[in-house]
């Protein structure tokens, strides 16, 4: 699908949707983590309230931000000096405020309404210790109480892509407010896409995600090897490339330190990974490619542009603790020769 010239006062080059999750991050010892009962390095999945009295016995210096994987990609397009709007769902409590507020910050379009009744807002507790791995404890909260009701045609419309995340795929109402928004970004001549975000969330569901491929609900899709892999239910990522390329009309495929490539039109594009001294933290990898990549697609860019783009902000958000940039990302790609 081409992306069409803008026709508002008010454009917007990203729009993304996904759960509005307050990343709560705090050091600490191992002992601590012995005495929650929690294994070191996984990721918890955990209730209401275990949430709050986890965040209770938590030290007093956390780190909060405004986080999960689709409102991270916003916050990148964002830094590269893009429009891009966020739609994901707060509770109307303490950190659904701060959520809202911490993102806007970011120069992100924020208006999703606040849930006033029921659960609370949600949260990923993140303890790193000395040695720097991440135990995470996950309250989704009211991510899940995302609705068709939220999703506004006048936005969407305004968006030249509209990007979801697989993680949001699990709540029925989440669904079918996503299908509710590619309706209304094709009615608009919109290009829509998709991430598939974990190789669990394939496995779980693998048939609707290649329904929303083939049926072009998704024009484009985002993945890792494993991820393609899964979805294919193939070990031979050359094959998982070949079905990806009948089925998209763009699969963005990211590789690590071996870079990423892109299939469009059954060309297969490849470039290298920006040299990173030392990587800090691969929290937010993919998220930061999607930004530069999908940014560089709005723009009307070349699939290599597209790629080196998204290859230097992965490159950024890996060279430190969180799922952010640290560097204003516009400059960091003009320092880099990469124009936007």
């Amino acid at each position: 699908m081409s992306l069409p010239a803008d026709k508002s006062e008010d454009p917007l080059d990203v729009l993304t949707i996904g759960n509005a999750i307050t990343d709560v991050l705090v050091r600490v010892e191992d002992e601590f983590l012995v005495t929650q009962g929690l294994s070191k390095s996984i990721m918890h999945l955990i209730e209401a309230e275990r949430a709050e009295s986890l965040y209770a016995v938590m030290p007093e210096h956390k780190t909060q931000i405004s986080g999960g994987s689709a409102a991270n990609s916003a916050a990148g397009v964002a830094s590269l000096g893009g429009r891009a709007a966020f739609v994901g769902k707060v509770a109307d409590d303490k950190i659904g405020r701060f959520y809202t507020i911490d993102l806007r910050t970011t120069g992100v379009e924020y208006e999703t309404g606040m849930l006033e009744h029921g659960t609370a807002s949600g949260r990923s507790m993140v303890l790193i210790t000395p040695d720097g791995e991440r135990t995470m404890n996950t309250y989704l909260g009211a991510c899940h109480d995302l609705t068709p009701k939220d999703i506004r045609e006048e936005q969407i419309g305004r968006a030249a892509i509209t990007f979801m995340e697989g993680y949001l795929w699990d709540p029925p109402e989440a669904k079918r407010a996503f299908v509710k928004a590619a309706h209304f970004a094709h009615k608009n001549e919109r290009a829509t896409a998709i991430t598939l975000s974990d190789p669990f969330c394939v496995d779980r569901f693998r048939d609707e995600f290649l329904d929303l491929i083939r049926s072009k609900t998704c024009d484009y899709v985002f993945a890792n090897v494993e991820e393609l892999k899964s979805l294919y239910q193939t070990e031979d990522i050359h094959h998982a490339v070949q079905r990806a390329a009948q089925d998209a009309e763009v699969a963005a495929v990211t590789m690590g330190a071996a870079g990423a490539m892109a299939i469009r039109d059954g060309e297969v594009i490849t470039v290298p990974a920006f040299k990173v001294e030392k990587v800090a933290d691969v929290t937010g990898a993919g998220d930061l490619f999607a930004s530069g990549f999908l940014l560089a697609l709005a723009r009307g860019q070349h699939m290599h542009e597209a790629l080196e783009l998204g290859c230097l902000c992965a490159s950024e958000v890996i060279s430190h603790l969180g799922a952010r940039p640290e560097k204003n990302l516009k400059q960091f790609a003009a320092d880099n020769g990469l124009l936007i």
